[in-house]
């Protein structure tokens, strides 16, 4: 029995096949680490800016693809993919350099989507002509990271930008035809179980199509393990982050996407826990759970009056 809506289940039924994402880095920065916003970038972004697994940025959007096919080769056999551009801020260049970076990615007969993973806050009018004018030719898939609705922990985390900017920005790629995914962190310091569940309340009455859904941890080089390190702090457990999730996931419209539901940073970046390290662990862990609770996504949305 599937409990929530998975992100394999949504791409059979838009694509009516299985896709491989390839990840790729189109050479960009961010406003909250160039001086634009602020410096440093939000507490717990990697120095690659979450694009660890993604190609080489000297290298061509043609060639990163080809490499990326190639990496996948033993374990995906099909012959269509999603072009991802996953590190830093994808929006956050001139216009010039977006069509041409976009273009080229969809002019590839395999690729039959585009994923662009950016700020709320760099969705200018433009940007947001150019996604609708290619959402017309390819399908174009929007992720935002909103980590949090109550804007004195994304103080804390640094975000920079406040909650009601992701609200403007959910609303204007709906309006353009783009789906949209928010990303979300459990665990974060200060924050309740049911502090996590009033985000999710906030994303169901927003216009988003999926949730990516992650576990905090603590990565070497970031301004979160120095903080960590001098004012240490409850991490969950593997077990309250299940007892969480499934929480946030019993809330959760039952039309949304579940993309995502845990989290695995570089192992050899990786400070604490070290539990998300099994991912096939946690995973089995989360669904064997799922299974004795008798858990449906949106449960506890069918049962009270909201």
């Amino acid at each position: 029995m599937e409990r929530y809506y998975t992100y394999s289940r949504f791409i059979k039924e838009y694509f009516g096949e299985k896709l491989y994402k390839i990840c790729l880095d189109g050479g960009f920065t961010c406003p909250n680490r160039d001086g634009t916003l602020a410096t440093g970038g939000c507490i717990f972004c990697s120095e690659g800016g979450s694009g660890e697994f993604t190609e080489n940025a000297s290298l061509s959007v043609s060639e990163q693809i080809r490499l990326g096919k190639a990496q996948t080769a033993e374990k995906y056999h099909g012959e269509h993919y999603i072009a991802y551009f996953q590190a830093f801020t994808n929006t956050y260049a001139p216009i010039e350099r977006l069509r041409a970076l976009y273009e080229e990615a969809i002019e590839a007969p395999e690729i039959v989507a585009l994923s662009i993973g950016t700020r709320p806050d760099c969705l200018s009018p433009e940007v947001l002509s150019l996604l609708k004018e290619l959402n017309k030719r390819k399908p174009v898939f929007i992720e935002m990271g909103l980590q949090t609705a109550h804007d004195h922990t994304a103080a804390f985390l640094n975000r920079a930008y406040p909650t009601e900017t992701f609200t403007a920005a959910c609303h204007a790629l709906s309006n353009a035809g783009i789906r949209v995914t928010a990303h979300i962190i459990l665990g974060l310091p200060g924050e309740t179980a049911d502090m996590e569940i009033e985000t999710i309340r906030y994303l169901n009455s927003l216009p988003i199509n999926g949730i990516k859904i992650s576990m905090l941890y603590v990565l070497k080089n970031t301004i979160l393990a120095e903080y960590y390190k001098q004012h240490p702090f409850h991490i969950l457990t593997m077990e309250e982050y299940i007892d969480h999730l499934i929480g946030c996931l019993s809330w959760l419209r039952k039309d949304i996407v579940v993309e995502r539901i845990t989290g695995d940073g570089p192992k050899d970046l990786l400070i604490t826990p070290k539990w998300i390290g099994h991912k096939r662990l946690v995973l089995n862990t989360i669904h064997k759970e799922m299974k004795q609770r008798n858990f449906m996504q949106g449960g506890s949305l069918c049962q009270k009056n909201l």
